[in-house]
């Protein structure tokens, strides 16, 4: 099994490189899902959030307000922490049950946003960075999610710097390009990780 950790900046596309290599075969363990399965309603997740963040993060029928909590944490660093601190030790445990159950001989790609933030990198084989222009990231955040613009700004400043995420990248897929590029660019970086992949594989017992 070849663990593949894949990561960018809120905008950059990186949902649009998980689905492009989950069409030539990897194993996708989204962190973003799970990250809501594990606050969905009647979850242990859940309370926990209410708890520390009151019941107004709540929406009509009881689900959380995602939108809420996003404006009231990605503007207060410390609320930030506190969050995360609950939401990620849930998710890490459901991504090692889903990675558990993949073939031996999986590509398992993890998508987390918060790879670079946590130090993660290291639990990887290979890091793959989506890179986008800070540019490319406003202009999709306000046109395709309909942020505003102080809304995306924060959360954009919230994460690491574009920098910071090329450091730990075994292998840039920039996205300031045409979809069209980009697949061209997706189908690269998976032949390469089918090669390291069978070159990780033990060799067969003579």
């Amino acid at each position: 099994m070849l663990k593949v950790g894949l990561t960018g900046g809120i905008g950059a596309g990186k949902s649009e490189v998980s689905r492009l290599l989950v069409e030539c075969g990897a194993v996708l363990i989204d962190a973003d899902r799970i990250a809501r399965e594990v606050v969905a309603p009647g979850t242990p997740g859940l309370k926990a959030v209410v708890e520390a963040f009151g019941e107004e993060i709540l929406a009509e029928d009881g689900s959380l307000d995602r939108p809420r909590l996003g404006s009231i944490v990605f503007a207060d660093p410390a609320k930030l922490a506190t969050l995360n601190s609950i939401v990620h030790p849930l998710v890490g445990a459901r991504s090692r049950e889903l990675e558990e159950a993949a073939a031996e001989d999986a590509v398992v790609v993890h998508d987390v946003p918060l790879l670079t933030e946590n130090g993660l990198a290291p639990l990887y084989d290979v890091v793959i960075v989506v890179d986008a222009s800070p540019e490319t990231q406003l202009d999709r955040l306000l046109t395709r999610r309909g942020m505003t613009e102080e809304d995306a700004r924060a959360r954009m400043a919230a994460q690491a710097t574009r920098e910071q995420r090329r450091e730990i990248a075994d292998i840039v897929i920039d996205n300031d390009v045409p979809l069209e590029e980009l697949e061209r660019r997706v189908r690269e970086v998976w032949a390469e990780l089918r090669r390291r992949s069978q070159a990780s594989r033990p060799s067969p017992q003579e």
